[in-house]
């Protein structure tokens, strides 16, 4: 299930890429970046952002990107602006730059809606296939999904997606619920949500034996474009062909539609890609590079995105409706107040907690002026964070519906078909994403919320990107691997630290493990983990210390209840967490004492310094 872009497909360019401006069109921001080539090595050198101007009054993106531009000329001294011209190629030391390229999630993104025959088979199979190629995920819809034909139809008619993927059937199989549901999608005529004059993008990639009656049914109704089968066989996914489809539609009909993005089309020097898309391309890259497991979120204003790589295997999920600004109500509706409230560190009536929720969405581009509306907003974010990976969880998952060979031992296992391939336990490496976790004033209030969310299981390493610039790189990586990379080790991620949590639950105060950490400079520290417990050790970056823990006997770090486990850990500009406070992690029930639970963890971390 891979993102990457075929090396075929890359662009080729006659000229070297010593001076790169990027852009990232946001729901709410527009952030630029200046890469030069120093030496040998390229480094992010200056920032720009500006409002992103899609929407009215401007309705017109190439207004936000020459604002954030202008931000970085004015920063640089370079001159790279002519009136409304980018110039290119680099003239001189100080005039141009040798290409313009960007990513986009304006407009709020790519909304695509995919159909299937069996809705967690084929339809499943057709939903990773548009999360992978940078879409949010409007509908499903199945011949089995319990909707009549006439809900069906309305239900494509009224929701307007910017494409519809069409999967359905393994090569050679039966072609009658394929046809039925081309036939559904001929009878709603859908429009686009953009541009009322152009046909709907459709990519039909099912059972090659429909494509003839597929095409007679909608061929004249929509723009429609046939991709190899992502369903092949049933023990086998081919999901790239039709992101690669899906990818070139949206350069060709949907963003040609948008507010001003055919100029921006014109203005860039590479293929423009959906902001989740290249986000995704980045964490692949870090996990094949390092060999990791990894999980990654980008949590924005209205989206919130989560990435995994287990076992090298690439998923993508979008939440759609779980963000910090623009669905930062719906958060609250998912969650539930008392989930938000949990992670609120003083007293708060609910009807005032609620007023600040409503004020963020109603001025989502604010941000918080006092210590207590930054606790809300980041206890608003563990809400969004968790959800967000409970829904990834559920998708990254193996194919259903194939049947696997068993043995005795399997008997003993949980191995059905259909398991969430993400394995907290295998986690190597978390990566942090999106303004409320690159942007929070204090890198431990980052790897707290992290920590909090996702409740790590034994050894994790924490990250964030530090300025929010995955999308560029993700973007860049597709034109230049080498800058694309200096740029990610050397200036996007900053390590936080590594924490190691034991799994179990004791009663508070009780003997989680003992501990022994070896630091660099030869020192010890010996102690024990009582239930309840934050200890922050400082461990910098590029350092390592040795850990040795011996758990209770009911208490496990990943070896088995009770047995001892010896680890290198890194250290990062937090430092080295241990977490006693249990797995699953378990807030008191009365108020007075969480609130007491959550000031006595946040003050051993030093998380929110009162002057």
């Amino acid at each position: 299930m891979s993102a990457s872009i075929p090396s075929s497909e890359k662009p080729k360019f006659d000229h070297p890429l010593n001076v790169i401006v990027a852009t990232d069109c946001g729901s709410t921001t527009t952030k630029a970046i200046l890469i030069e080539k120093v030496g040998d090595e390229y480094r992010q050198t200056f920032r720009g952002e500006a409002p992103t101007t899609v929407e009215a009054p401007f309705e017109d993106v190439t207004r936000g990107v020459l604002n954030a531009i202008a931000e970085i000329e004015e920063l640089s001294g370079r001159k790279i602006l002519n009136g409304e011209k980018i110039l290119t190629p680099s003239r001189d030391a100080k005039t141009g730059v040798d290409i313009y390229i960007s990513t986009s999630s304006a407009g709020g993104g790519l909304q695509m809606m995919v159909t299937g025959v069996v809705q967690n088979m084929t339809g499943e199979s057709a939903q990773r296939a548009a999360l992978g190629a940078g879409a949010i995920v409007i509908d499903v819809l199945a011949s089995n999904d319990g909707r009549l034909p006439h809900e069906k139809i309305e239900r494509i008619r009224t929701l307007r997606p910017d494409m519809i993927l069409m999967s359905g059937g393994t090569d050679g199989g039966a072609v009658t619920h394929v046809v039925e549901m081309a036939e559904y999608v001929a009878a709603a005529d859908p429009r686009p949500r953009f541009g009322s004059t152009y046909k709907l993008p459709l990519v039909y990639a099912g059972n090659k034996e429909a494509r003839k009656q597929v095409a007679n049914t909608l061929e004249q109704k929509t723009a429609l474009v046939i991709a190899e089968n992502i369903r092949p066989v049933l023990e086998r996914e081919n999901l790239a062909p039709a992101r690669h489809k899906i990818h070139d539609l949206f350069l060709e009909h949907v963003m040609a539609q948008a507010p001003g993005y055919k100029n921006l089309i014109e203005m860039a020097g590479a293929p423009i890609m959906p902001t989740p898309a290249a986000v995704g391309l980045i964490m692949e890259t870090i996990a094949k590079r390092e060999h990791l497991n990894l999980i990654g979120v980008d949590i924005g204003g209205a989206t919130t995105d989560v990435f995994s790589v287990f076992d090298s295997v690439f998923n993508r999920t979008v939440s759609a409706n779980l963000g910090m600004s623009y669905s930062i109500s719906n958060v609250l509706a998912e969650a539930g107040l008392a989930n938000i409230m949990r992670w609120v560190p003083f007293d708060i009536d609910e009807q005032t907690l609620r007023n600040r929720i409503k004020n963020k969405m109603v001025r989502p581009t604010t941000i918080p002026q006092t210590l207590d509306e930054l606790q809300i907003e980041q206890a608003i974010a563990r809400e969004a964070l968790r959800l967000a990976l409970i829904h990834h969880k559920s998708l990254a998952t193996g194919l259903k519906g194939i049947q696997q060979e068993r043995t005795i031992s399997d008997a003993f296992e949980q191995q059905a078909s259909g398991k969430s391939l993400v394995d907290m336990l295998k986690l190597d490496l978390i990566v942090g994403s999106g303004g409320i976790l690159s942007h929070a004033p204090r890198r431990i209030q980052s790897m707290l919320m992290m920590v909090d969310a996702y409740e790590p299981l034994g050894f994790t390493l924490l990250s964030v990107d530090s300025i929010f610039m995955m999308p560029h790189l993700g973007v860049l990586s597709t034109i230049n691997e080498k800058a694309a990379t200096d740029v990610f080790v050397r200036d996007c991620m900053v390590y936080l630290g590594t924490c190691v949590a034991p799994i179990g639950q004791l009663k508070d105060g009780e003997r989680l493990a003992d501990y022994e950490v070896t630091f660099p400079d030869g020192s010890i520290v010996k102690d024990q983990l009582k239930m309840g417990e934050l200890r922050l050790f400082p461990l910098g970056l590029n350092q390592q210390a040795k850990v040795t823990m011996q758990p209770a006997k009911t208490v496990n770090l990943g070896q088995g209840a009770g047995v001892p486990v010896s680890r290198e850990v890194q250290g990062g500009v937090v430092g080295l967490l241990l977490d006693g406070r249990g797995r699953p992690l378990q807030l008191p029930a009365d108020q007075s004492a969480r609130v007491a639970a959550l000031t006595k963890w946040f003050k051993a971390v030093d998380l929110y310094p009162r002057s």
